[in-house]
């Protein structure tokens, strides 16, 4: 047994006595048993006071920051088929892929390109040359390197015609070659500005998939249970009787590149009507979903046009450059924003969505727009018959009587068809709106260009190539020149843009082509739509840059967080 040491234990018995405190107590000690008690409940007080002004200045000093913890439910139309970035088509496998997959590079939050697997590129001075190198963590969900071969597989089957990849057109004629394990080279047959924007598609790990037969590439079970390099990866997928995925669930991955996600976990739920979306939007079943209008959503601009393309070749009298313009001239645009629109989007008279690069040609702000179009057509010699409710031009023999406006069984184009309606009909001439489905629409009508006048969007891309959409060599079937538009000028500018890499030529040329055929009246061009998200009020740091497709509102998702901590100021340096 220890002895205990008998000086120790002397000074650790020893009392000691402050002179201050004693004459303190003396003083209580004095106090009549009222003035006791009083004193004590002011003493209280005041400590409770310094406590709390101590606690309130730490908190004044504090920083909240976001820390990982927190989900999202959210609601969307539709129902995935494909979560794989070679084959999604709808937006619905597209969300899910841009969660699951990531690309060489990636969207940032006011929509430049930033690197994600890549650490670097560099591009040659001719602009057909780009190598990139890898970053040495760039990982995979299950923790596996990506690699040079990785890229190059996914490459190569999204060129592969026999699996019939969405992206097929996008690699034609681009060259792929492995310099080592990190590093790739890209070689284009000629300079193509928009380039680096198609580098974002996602890279599928090659030791899953180099395996399977184009046959059975969409059929695999990776399809639903993806290993991706991406933010987030597929924790459950659940189906109805069906087969049809009814919800996703995702967790994060702590392998990705950029860092773990803040949320602990995203999950889709899939509606088969959008009336169903907003019921359980507005009864808190679903925290967020896009395209719905509700009060405090998130906006962005869309880059997407909408106009009424006017086909000559379907009606002779559309070749007529005052009718294009009185048509044009006719359409009410603020009015169809304000009141078919809601205010969410932008008139516009041009074929350029807004944003950055272009002054858009003014939208005209008249109190009279069917007395300005009647009086182009009068100074161009025709007269109004009431009678036969038609405008005739003696001289050209030539009448403008009643259209057809054919556009998408959607709401939104059909309250906008009667709105154009309204507007032509003040003008005297009778309108007929045809509604198809969309898949009918695109093969029937717009295919063989069986159409006088079509009501129609064009997603433009990020860098605005307009190409496939007005250059003359695209008015036939697969182009997208659905007003068969024709210009000597406007091909030389297309072309010309799409091929420079000096950025202040394409932003010269993209407004020269702005310009030029908004003067044309090629389309009736009526406005380029903002995107709608609706997501709740304690999720922060959602950023949403100019959307092309629904799936880039995921460009800073792996910031997004609800929880906070709080930190001193130096700590977060």
């Amino acid at each position: 047994m220890e002895q205990t040491n008998p000086f120790l234990l002397k000074k650790l018995s020893r009392t000691y006595s402050v002179s201050m405190f004693e004459r303190v107590q003396e003083r209580i000690r004095s106090f009549t048993p009222g003035d006791r008690v009083i004193f004590y409940i002011l003493a209280l007080l005041v400590g409770a006071a310094s406590l709390s002004s101590l606690y309130s200045l730490e908190q004044s000093l504090l920083v909240h920051v976001p820390t990982y913890g927190g989900s999202l439910s959210e609601g969307e139309v539709g129902s995935p088929q494909f979560i794989n970035p070679l084959l999604a088509i709808s937006d619905a496998d597209r969300d899910l892929s841009s969660l699951v997959y990531a690309g060489l590079m990636g969207l940032s939050g006011d929509g430049s390109l930033i690197p994600v697997l890549a650490e670097s590129y560099a591009m040659s001075s001719d602009g057909k040359t780009f190598d990139f190198v890898l970053r040495n963590n760039a990982k995979f969900s299950d923790g596996t390197p990506v690699t040079a071969d990785d890229v190059v597989f996914t490459i190569g089957k999204a060129q592969n015609p026999a699996l019939k990849s969405p992206t097929y057109a996008d690699w034609s004629g681009v060259s792929v070659k492995k310099i080592d394990q990190r590093t790739i080279r890209f070689t284009l047959a000629k300079p193509y500005a928009p380039f680096l924007g198609l580098t974002t598609l996602g890279i599928l790990p090659s030791r899953l998939w180099q395996n399977i037969s184009n046959e059975e590439f969409p059929f695999s079970n990776l399809q639903t249970s993806p290993v991706g390099a991406g933010p987030f990866k597929v924790a459950s997928v659940s189906r109805d009787a069906s087969g049809l995925i009814k919800n996703v669930a995702f967790a994060p991955n702590s392998f990705y590149v950029l860092g773990r996600p803040y949320l602990d976990s995203i999950r889709f739920n899939f509606y088969s009507r959008s009336d169903d979306l907003v019921r359980a939007l507005s009864s808190g079943a679903e925290e967020s979903a896009y395209d719905v209008s509700m009060k405090g959503v998130l906006t962005a601009p869309y880059a997407r046009v909408f106009g009424i393309f006017l086909n000559p070749s379907g009606k002779q009298v559309f070749a007529r450059a005052e009718v294009r313009k009185a048509l044009s001239l006719a359409v009410d645009r603020q009015n169809i924003v304000d009141t078919v629109l809601g205010g969410y989007a932008t008139p516009i008279m041009g074929p350029v969505p807004p944003g950055e690069n272009v002054t858009q040609v003014a939208v005209p702000q008249s109190v009279s727009p069917t007395g300005d179009a009647a009086a182009i057509l009068q100074a161009a010699g025709w007269s109004y018959d009431g009678s036969q409710h038609m405008w005739k031009n003696s001289s050209a023999k030539q009448t403008l009587d009643r259209i057809t406006i054919r556009t998408s069984n959607v709401p939104e184009l059909k309250n906008v068809a009667s709105a154009v309606k309204a507007d032509w009909e003040k003008l005297g001439i009778p309108i007929d709106i045809e509604l198809y489905e969309p898949g009918d629409l695109s093969q029937n009508v717009i295919r063989p260009r069986k159409y006088e006048s079509l009501l129609y969007g064009m997603v433009i891309g990020r860098d605005q190539d307009l190409y496939a959409f007005w250059h003359s060599q695209e008015r036939n079937d697969p182009g997208l020149n659905i007003a068969l538009y024709t210009n000597k000028t406007i091909d030389t500018l297309l072309e010309e843009a799409r091929s420079s890499i000096d950025q202040d030529v394409r932003r010269t040329d993209l407004q020269k082509i702005e310009d030029t055929i908004a003067a044309d009246y090629p389309a009736v061009f009526i406005y380029a739509p903002n995107f709608t998200y609706v997501v709740p009020n304690d999720l922060k740091g959602v950023v949403l840059p100019q959307i092309i497709t629904p799936s880039d509102r995921f460009a800073t998702v792996a910031t997004w967080y609800k929880a906070t901590d709080a930190v001193w100021p130096f700590f977060t340096k």
